[in-house]
C-alpha cells in the first residue's frame, strides 16, 4: 500500500506545476504515508507484545510442569515406602483376625516333631510369628530375616507359614536385594496355592523383575495380577507399575 501511495505522489508531482513543498496533493500523500508508517509500527509493536505474552504463558506453563515433575519424582521415590506401609497395615489387620481364629483351633497333637536341625519351639507359632512381624514394623529387617527363617524351620506345619514366607521375602525387598527377594516371593506362589498372600506375592514378583531389568517377566506377572485379582489393591498397584514401565521405555 505504501508503494501505491509513493507512486501516486510521484505521478501527482509530475502532473502539477507546483513544487512538492507547495503542492497540496503531494503534501496530502506525504501525510498519508507518514500515518501509514505509524500504523505499521503500531502493528509491529502489537505483534511483539503478543509474542511477549505468549512467551510469558509458556514460561508459566514450564514452571508448572517442572513442579509437577518434581512432585512425580517425590511420589516415585516414596512409592516403595508407601507400598510397604500399606501391606504392613493390611497384614496387621489380618493378624488380628487370625489370632481370633487361632484361639478357636485346638493345639497340634504331641506326635508332631520339630525337625532335627532345629531346637524344639519354646513358644507357639502365633507368638513366634508376631515377634518376627514386630521386627518388620520396627524396620529391623535383618533381624526379621533371621526370625522368619527360623520360624519356617521350627514350625513346618504352621498355618502361618505362607505369611512367614511372604514377609521373609519382603525383608529382602525393602533392602533392595531384588535378586534374593524374587525367588522367595516365588516360593509363596509355588508352595502355598491357597494362600491369601498370592496376589501380593505375584505383584512383588513383577516388581522384582522390573527392578532387575527383566521387563518381559515383569509385564507378564503384573498382567497376571490384573487378570487373576481384579478390583483389588494389588491390581491397582500392578496397573500403576505397568504404566511406569511403559513411560520409562517409551
Amino acid at each position: 500500500m505504501r508503494a501505491s501511495i509513493v507512486a501516486l505522489s510521484l505521478a501527482a508531482a509530475g502532473c502539477s506545476s507546483l513544487t512538492p513543498t507547495t503542492d497540496p496533493v503531494y503534501l496530502r500523500l506525504q501525510d498519508m504515508d507518514a500515518r501509514l508508517i505509524r500504523i505499521e509500527r503500531v502493528v509491529e509493536n502489537e505483534s511483539l507484545i503478543e509474542l511477549a505474552t505468549q512467551l510469558s504463558q509458556l514460561q508459566a506453563e514450564t514452571a508448572s510442569l517442572r513442579g509437577e515433575i518434581e512432585t512425580l519424582r517425590y511420589e516415585s521415590e516414596n512409592a516403595a515406602a508407601r507400598d510397604r506401609d500399606l501391606y504392613i497395615d493390611v497384614d496387621t489387620r489380618l493378624q488380628n483376625l487370625e489370632r481370633g481364629q487361632a484361639r478357636a483351633v485346638p493345639p497340634a497333637g504331641p506326635g508332631v516333631q520339630a525337625p532335627s536341625q532345629a531346637a524344639a519351639p519354646s513358644v507357639g507359632d502365633q507368638d513366634a510369628y508376631n515377634a518376627a512381624f514386630e521386627l518388620i514394623q520396627a524396620r529391623r529387617y535383618e533381624e526379621a530375616t533371621r526370625a522368619f527363617t527360623d520360624f519356617l524351620v521350627v514350625y513346618p506345619t504352621s498355618s502361618l507359614r505362607d505369611n512367614a514366607q511372604y514377609w521373609l521375602a519382603e525383608t529382602y525387598y525393602v533392602r533392595r536385594q531384588f535378586a534374593v527377594a524374587l525367588p522367595e516371593f516365588q516360593k509363596v506362589l509355588d508352595a502355598y496355592p491357597q494362600s491369601a498372600k498370592l496376589a501380593d506375592a505375584l505383584l512383588k514378583v513383577g516388581y522384582c523383575n522390573h527392578e532387575l531389568g527383566q521387563l518381559d517377566a515383569a509385564r507378564t506377572a503384573l498382567r497376571e495380577v490384573q487378570r487373576l485379582y481384579p478390583d483389588t489393591t494389588a491390581a491397582r498397584l500392578a496397573a500403576q507399575r505397568l504404566e511406569r514401565i511403559s513411560q520409562e521405555n517409551g
